[in-house]
């Protein structure tokens, strides 16, 4: 729900602002700033309540406000931010993303205040996070491991701590964290403040609160009244495809949709792997992010999410939790979650803070229960839409180029900036008819920025007796497996139809190099981009990239300077061996 959006509560009657909840006048301007109005219905709950400094007990589904909803009344009671070194609160969180984001909703809202704000967590060197809390801090947002590390060095002080948050406590649960959860609020003065947030309330987790809360006031926000209010701002859409067309079908639905940045979830670090392997060999720029990745790993990969220079995230739900990027337009749930509530998690990465998202699940037949437990908790059918066509492809590419150029023609600073190009323009039109010239502008133009579709790639994503059936009527059925079955799982992705050369790269598998290394060196150190690069093929001792002709004697020189995964490499254009 968008924070400037008229807000109702279960009754119907419309809820409270911001100011009418009684917070500091810097706390207002901070909320002000950033465009919040008016508070979700967790916030209007939860925020008088902690004010009074009573315990809660908070439910409530993803991406429906729970950090401000803790946040401001923490910031809110900081009588004098700065004259004591120890911190007043203790946020713990579940991983380090989240971590990161909860504290930067801190400095958010309190830098008015001068609010000190220190996030530790795994991963990190940790003498740099104990030279913050030595300089003195006021809130610390805290992933349990690295919280109990420091305190068991004396470095985090919790013997000042007014107010403890548990936020997402199932998913702390779940990742094993309880006891060390146990161990510092066992720490941490028996009059506090204790704050738990949790989508769920499995039992455990319920106990949990019997034994360390004091009379908790309990707070929820029925989940499926939260993914009604959320779902508005996501389009979902679902597309049955079988197991052996699914990467396929992923490459097609992403031409069509042309995400600016995408999340795509998978079960496993395994399917994370060989998906983004297979996306990176089709030309996309896709990196993966799953736990088995160093925390320098993680770091390079978000850095290049946030910056643009990857458009795909590959990820697992455990690795993706937390994350809020600006950019994320969609979300594909590549394998559906055996967890509804986890798929209700997965489309909150979009369509945050009053931006719009797009949520896109591809079902293979066999699960069309899971499917329909998702519809049953979202009170609400996911339409199943037909796979689009290499036609459609080409029409919306063609589409996207026509609005762009309205857009230009429509921007008065931007046609100033077309004024450079008026002479060369009426040169040619005394050579060449207004119309020639126009198409060929465009074509170049789309051309540059879409590519074309290739007419031929028409892989069959309908369920095998559907195929079989339609091969009876036609006669085509061979035609369609061969269209497919293909290395690598799918046909090369062509951003551009121009002549291309192949390079050999003198490191293969057996170096530990992936097509992503390749994609990584090449748009890293060449002028290529990603679109410009088209299959990529990694053998046992070298590889195989190709490229377009035109540039590929300056990339073979850029390469043969460089070192892949710490490896030199010699680069030249591929005579066969």
């Amino acid at each position: 729900m968008p924070y400037g959006d008229a807000v109702t509560s279960s009754s119907g009657e419309p809820q409270t602002t911001f100011t009418d909840l009684g917070l500091r006048e810097d706390l207002l301007r901070a909320l002000a700033t950033q465009g919040y109005e008016e508070p979700t219905p967790i916030q209007a709950a939860a925020i008088p309540v902690l004010r009074t400094g009573a315990d809660v007990v908070g439910q409530a589904a993803t991406g429906t406000g729970k950090t401000a909803a803790f946040a401001l009344p923490i910031l809110d009671g900081l009588s004098a931010p700065g004259t004591d070194r120890r911190p007043a609160a203790l946020v713990l969180v579940p991983t380090r993303e989240l971590a990161l984001q909860v504290s930067q909703a801190f400095h958010a809202y309190g830098r008015d205040l001068g609010a000190r704000l220190v996030a530790v967590y795994g991963g990190a060197p940790a003498r740099h996070q104990i030279e913050a809390l030595r300089r003195g801090v006021d809130v610390v947002v805290a992933t349990p491991g690295r919280a109990l590390d420091l305190m068991d060095r004396g470095a985090l002080q919790v013997d000042a701590v007014r107010t403890v948050v548990l936020d997402e406590a199932d998913e702390m649960l779940e990742m094993g964290f309880i006891e060390d959860i146990e161990s510092i609020l066992s720490r941490t003065p028996k009059d506090r403040q204790t704050v738990l947030f949790s989508a769920t309330m499995p039992k455990r987790i319920a106990a949990l609160a019997d034994r360390h809360l004091r009379d908790p006031q309990r707070i929820s926000i029925a989940s499926q009244e939260s993914v009604a209010d959320e779902v508005p701002r996501v389009r979902q859409t679902s597309y049955v495809v079988t197991r052996s067309t699914k990467a396929a079908a992923l490459g097609r639905i992403l031409d069509a949709e042309d995400p600016k940045a995408a999340i795509v979830f998978c079960r496993t670090r395994g399917g994370v792997d060989e998906l983004t392997d297979q996306l990176t060999a089709q030309g996309y720029q896709a990196e993966a992010l799953h736990g088995g990745l160093t925390q320098e790993q993680r770091d390079r990969v978000m850095g290049r999410l946030r910056t643009g220079a990857t458009e795909i995230l590959v990820a697992t739900d455990v690795a993706a939790r937390g994350l809020d990027i600006d950019r994320l337009t969609h979300v594909v749930n590549y394998d559906l979650p055996v967890s509804p509530e986890a798929y209700v998690h997965r489309i909150g990465r979009v369509g945050r803070a009053g931006r719009e998202g797009v949520a896109i699940s591809l079902v293979e037949p066999r699960e069309r229960r899971l499917l329909a437990a998702i519809e049953k908790l979202l009170r609400g059918r996911i339409p199943t839409a037909p796979m689009p066509t290499a036609a459609d492809v080409r029409s919306m590419r063609l589409q996207r180029t026509r609005e762009a150029v309205e857009d230009l023609l429509a921007d008065d600073e931007s046609r100033e900036r077309l004024e450079a190009y008026r002479e060369a323009v009426e040169s040619l039109l005394e050579e060449f008819d207004l119309l020639d010239v126009s198409l060929a502008a465009f074509a170049l133009g789309h051309e540059a920025t879409q590519g074309t579709a290739d007419a031929s790639d028409d892989v069959d994503f309908a369920p095998p007796a559907e195929q079989r059936s339609r091969a009876d009527r036609k006669g085509r059925a061979s035609d369609q497996a061969a269209a497919f079955d293909k290395a690598g799982k799918g046909k090369k992705k062509n951003r551009l139809d121009v002549p291309s050369e192949r390079l050999f790269v003198s490191v293969g598998r057996s170096k530990g190099i992936t097509p992503a290394d390749l994609l990584g060196a090449l748009t890293g150190e060449t002028d290529l981009k990603g679109r410009d690069i088209g299959a990529i093929t990694v053998h046992e001792t070298y590889s195989l990239v190709e490229v377009p002709e035109k540039l590929a004697r300056k990339a073979v020189k850029s390469l043969n300077r460089c070192s892949i995964k710490g490896h030199r490499v010699k680069v030249r254009l591929d005579r066969g061996r």
